[in-house]
């Protein structure tokens, strides 16, 4: 897959980039051609980590990735979704940043959604971070195929959400790098909670079917 214009030369950050989300998805921006900065709450965890992916990956504590991003993907667990953004804000101000946290708890009925007092997380985070353009996506797309050294292409779709046509435009761009992958446009960041709750339903597809199921849109 060809990156467009508008990413080419920008750098990704992905925050909480040692977890298995944000791990596969710096291993497959990577891949695409992008550089990389991977961020962890510990920098010499993050350098380790990036050392094992290929392309242009560099580690860094999240705040480093943060200040070297152009865009910044957020792939941190809920718990820590709010303190690391209230903390971060400063360096974020004016970037495109890319919230795929999904607030979501476990019992022994498996993964349900949570309540958030914004909305979603993505509306947290767009009221922590004042001075950006928050953008909701990669919601649905399963961290072992991400991960998976023998998956060329990953066969899903990406459902990007915001308020600014020309930051969600970037982001399907950004989605589209992933050979196999298609970004396309889900609403407003008001419409994120559905999408952040439907990725306990995905998690109970895959626990029934033994199964990593994605989405696909049909007739765009």
């Amino acid at each position: 897959m060809t990156i467009s214009d508008a990413l080419r030369g920008r750098t990704i950050a992905v925050l909480g980039g040692t977890g298995p989300q944000g791990r596969g998805l710096a291993r497959r921006f990577a891949a695409a051609g992008l550089d990389v900065f991977l961020g962890s709450r510990s920098a010499e965890r993050a350098v380790e980590t990036a050392g094992s992916l290929p392309g242009r990956v560099r580690g860094a504590s999240n705040a480093d990735a943060a200040t070297a991003g152009d865009v910044v993907v957020v792939a941190v667990p809920w718990d820590g979704h709010a303190e690391l953004l209230t903390d971060l804000a400063p360096v974020l101000a004016g970037k495109i940043v890319v919230d795929c946290v999904n607030p979501l708890g476990f019992d022994k009925q498996g993964a349900y959604a949570l309540s958030v007092a914004e909305g979603s997380a993505a509306q947290q985070a767009a009221g922590i971070l004042t001075g950006s353009t928050v953008v909701a996506a990669f919601h649905h797309v399963s961290a072992v195929i991400l991960e998976d050294p023998q998956l060329d292409t990953v066969d899903t779709d990406v459902l990007v959400l915001g308020d600014d046509r020309a930051a969600t435009d970037l982001v399907q761009d950004l989605a589209a790098a992933i050979p196999g992958v298609r970004g396309v446009y889900g609403g407003r960041l008001r419409n994120a909670h559905q999408v952040e709750a439907f990725t306990a339903n995905l998690i109970s597809m895959n626990r029934r079917y033994k199964a990593h199921a994605g989405v696909r849109v049909t007739d765009v």
